[in-house]
Formats: structure tokens, sequence, C-alpha cells
């Protein structure tokens, strides 16, 4: 897709911008410069990238230069010290014509205004999960894009790395071609440990959040679009609890929920950035159950290629054919195993700019009504304190 004549930029130059989050036992993903590097030429090329402080925006260029292999270093922009009008502020990247695309990786409570400013300038945007804050700003975002924006062209997609994940993916596909049978419940569980040195936890606008659920909003969205992707049916109703365990990470750091879907099956969430211990239990994970079997879903160390990384390990254990003569004990269950590399930002990536092009067959992925429904589910977790909510009254089917 490079072209000297359109290109991308990025706005936002923290570290999930630039960092390879593969080998991270505590993340599960690459980041946003490491993925353009490995699409190389299937991307546009990058031309700016802006961030609120002049520092980190030309940290953030000099960066890319030897990640990108570039010639020059993107543009630079930022916010003057007075907010005053300059040739280097946010509004000077909009109106650039050879800048087509955005990429945008802001604080989540800044996005939503960011995301509209940037498609009234004509741009195409994929803007970081969470689609936004909570679901009635997520409403109103989304109704003025189909509206206004989504009639003119513009494509808008939210950048929801685990619903782009292969592994995730290729385990919905063993679960509707019937690998387990019929689903009948599910559990998922992550355990997250945040300490206060952590450079996650000192990111500033995640040290004192001005948004509900803080890291539960912020890394939960990941563990309920996985969800969205495996089970063959909508959440429907949930009840459930959160609470605060550790006072750093106001105000909740856990939750756990008892969730009913459409399909008349039902499971359990349990996400805990409060974790005491580094190490994750053995429990951490995704288990779907179905009437033959059940399948499991969890990171983990690989060797691919000759290098050590991180992978979403896949395993199906079914109840095989019954065998004449042997009783139910002895029946034979196989087993099967797979193994997927973690890289969601760069299929989430390569959808995007296939999706600006209009490429026929492309993976329909980012839509942003799905997205809210994975906000809706935290959203609902953390308001509910045991009463039942209604989960598509929150977030109508369509809009």
């Amino acid at each position: 897709m490079s072209s000297s004549q359109s290109g991308v930029a990025i706005l936002g130059a923290g570290l999930f911008a630039k960092e390879d989050l593969r080998i991270s036992q505590s993340h599960r993903d690459t980041a946003h410069i490491p993925a353009l590097a490995l699409l190389s030429a299937s991307a546009p090329p990058l031309k700016a990238v802006y961030s609120r402080s002049a520092k980190s925006a030309q940290d953030f260029a000099n960066f890319s230069v030897g990640a990108l292999s570039l010639v020059s270093a993107p543009s630079v922009y930022y916010d003057s010290p007075n907010n005053e009008k300059s040739d280097t502020d946010l509004d000077a990247l909009l109106a650039r014509m050879d800048i087509t695309a955005l990429v945008i990786a802001l604080p989540i409570v800044t996005q939503p205004d960011i995301v509209l400013r940037a498609l009234a300038a004509g741009k195409h945007v994929l803007s970081e999960k969470p689609v936004a804050p909570t679901v009635a700003e997520g409403l109103v975002l989304i109704r003025t894009y189909n509206e206004v924006y989504k009639p003119k062209g513009l494509v808008w997609r939210i950048a929801e790395n685990f619903e782009a994940e292969p592994g995730f993916r290729k385990a919905a596909e063993k679960i509707r071609e019937g690998a387990i049978g019929k689903v009948i419940f599910f559990r998922s569980v992550v355990y997250n440990w945040i300490d206060e040195s952590s450079k996650w936890y000192k990111t500033p606008w995640r040290t004192v959040p001005d948004y509900q659920g803080g890291f539960l909003l912020d890394g939960g969205v990941h563990t309920t679009a996985a969800l969205r992707v495996l089970l063959p049916g909508p959440l429907m109703h949930l009840t459930g609890f959160a609470s605060l365990n550790k006072s750093y990470l106001a105000p909740h750091d856990t939750i756990h929920a008892l969730i009913r879907s459409s399909g008349d099956f039902h499971g359990t969430l349990e996400i805990t950035f409060a974790s005491p211990t580094r190490e994750r239990p053995v429990a951490d994970g995704f288990v779907i159950t179905g009437t033959k079997g059940w399948l499991s879903i969890n990171q983990a160390a690989s060797t691919v290629d000759g290098k050590e990384t991180q992978v979403f390990r896949v395993k199906i254990h079914s109840v095989g054919p019954k065998q004449k003569g042997l009783d139910d004990a002895t029946q034979e269950e196989p087993t099967e195993v797979f193994e997927e590399p973690i890289k969601g930002v760069e299929v989430e990536l390569a959808a995007f700019f296939e999706a600006i092009e209009r490429k026929e067959g492309i993976l329909e992925i980012g839509e942003p009504l799905e997205a809210l429904r994975d906000v809706a589910v935290i959203e609902a977790a953390l308001t509910s304190q045991g009463k039942l909510v209604d989960l598509i009254e929150l977030v109508p089917t369509s809009l």
C-alpha cells in the first residue's frame, strides 16, 4: 500500500506505540512500530507522529527511523506549552493532505474527541481500545460516525488486538466446526500483577485514572473481546461484583461475574490486576466446554523458527467415537494441540489498511459497535453489585 502520495500518522508516542511486547509475560501483543515494520511495504509510510510533549514526539520519531529503516524521521507534532496555535500542533497535522490515515493511541478519556476531529478532517481512523470510557459515550460516538462520516466513505475501526489474534480466531473456527460439540459453559480467568514500580502503572493517565474501572477497563476489554470471538452466541445477561484490593489501583482492580449467553450456555468472567505474585496460576486463561469435549487457550512461551516467542496455545480434548468392547472409562479421548504466534496488532493494522483500500475478502474486525459490547461487559461487571444487567439493553444489536 506504500505510496509517495499518502501516508499514516501515529497519534500518541507512549510505551505501547513502540515496544515489541511479544517477549513480555504481562502483555500479549506486538505494538505499533514493530507491527508496521513487519508489514513493511504492505503498509503506508509513516509520515508523522503527534504527542502532547515535544520530547516524547521527537523520541518516538527517532526510534521509528531505525525500527522502520526510514531514510528520514517522520514529522513531529505536539501541543504548545500555552495551547497556542502553531504549525506543529495537531490541527496542523490534520490539515496535511498527504496523510490519509491515523492510528490513535491516546489516553482513554481524550481519545473520543480526537477521533471526531480526525474524521472531521477527512482521515481514516484506527483508534486503540476501548472505543470509549463508557457505553453512553460510545453510543454517541458511534451514532455520529454512522450518520456523518461513514456515508462519506471514511473508515473507523477499533484496535482490539485480541479480536485479531490468529490463536483466538482459529480456536473459534474449531468450535463452530463442532470440535467440542454444542457449547454448554465457559470459564475465563485472567490474573495480572501490577506493581507501583511498573512502567505501565507509572503512565500518568493510568496512575490516577479518571475513567471507570482503571486497569479493568483498559485491559479487561481484551478478555471480553476474546470471549466475543470464541463464543457462538452474544453475551446477554450478567451479574457480578467488583472490588479494590490494592489501594493504588483505584477505583477497582478485580471483578467476578456470571454471564448467560443467547445460546443457552453460561460461564464465568474473573479478571484481577491485584494478583499477589508475578507468577500466573495454572488456571489462568480460557476454557470453553461443549457436549463432546473442551477447548482451552493459554499464553505460553514456545520456539518458533528457532526463536523463543510468545504464543497462544490451544488444546482441544474431545470424546472419541465409541469403541466396541470398551467401557466409558477406557474409551479413547483424542487431544489436539496447536499454537499461534501472538501478532494481533500486526493483523489489525493490516485489516485496517485493506479496509481503506476496499479490498475484497478482508478480515472484518474492529467494528466500533462490537467493540462497545466489550466495554458493556466490563461496565456491567463494575456496576452490577449482584443485580442482573441486560447487556443487550445496554448496547442494542444495531444503531
